[in-house]
């Protein structure tokens, strides 16, 4: 039986100001206080494991057991039909270059990577997972994982999402998840589908 949260405070195990606003958003109508674990100053945990559920637990245990409190956790990645499935749990790596001395993210830079790999390919399929993970000081996890199925586009379009999203368009769409409005690409991505599936197991009923 699925453990179901029941704090009104939650610690987002994410560095990722993005991720914040989206995750927040989408927890509203519970009134629950989302923190990050940047906000609280928590380490970022290594990913050592080779699918999006087993980095999303490592980083919801960690920041749980740190803080004392739930954590939710979120790994996500675009995968590219024309490099089986690359970046897929790497889409994070791919974007990391190190400048004055530092490891940074450049993801225009990673957006890039992907085009100069996948152009003479006919074959335009994309896909995002995002793996959502509750944790538990306790050590209890709580998982699932969710999909938005489209295309690569190039070149990118739009600066209202982060990450890979300017390269993106779901299916049946025209625009990139980066022109779409907050709210229009809320109800379709990934972490949407993936938090339905999490709320209907782990959230209280909405009164």
């Amino acid at each position: 039986m699925r453990r179901r949260l029941d704090s009104p405070k939650l610690v987002l195990a994410s560095h990722n100001a993005g991720k914040l606003r989206e995750v927040a958003a989408l927890l509203e109508p519970w009134r629950i206080e989302v923190v990050s674990a940047g906000a609280l100053g928590l380490p970022e945990p290594a990913e050592t494991e080779d699918s999006f559920l087993g980095n999303a637990a490592i980083k919801a245990l960690a920041a749980a057991r740190a803080s004392g409190l739930p954590a939710l956790a979120d790994d996500s990645g675009v995968s590219v039909a024309a490099l089986d499935g690359a970046p897929g749990v790497r889409t994070a790596d791919w974007a990391e270059v190190t400048r004055d001395g530092r490891v940074v993210r450049d993801y225009a830079m990673a957006m890039g990577k992907v085009e100069k790999l996948a152009r003479h390919a006919p074959d335009r399929r994309a896909w995002f997972s995002c793996a959502l993970v509750l944790g538990w000081p306790d050590g209890h996890t709580e998982g699932v994982l969710g999909e938005v199925h489209g295309r690569w586009a190039w070149p990118p379009r739009g600066d209202r999402g982060f990450g890979y999203d300017p390269m993106f368009v779901p299916e049946g769409g025209t625009q990139t998840f980066g022109e779409m409005d907050p709210a229009a690409k809320h109800a379709i991505s990934h972490r949407a589908v993936a938090f339905a599936q999490l709320s209907a197991a782990c959230l209280p009923p909405l009164p």
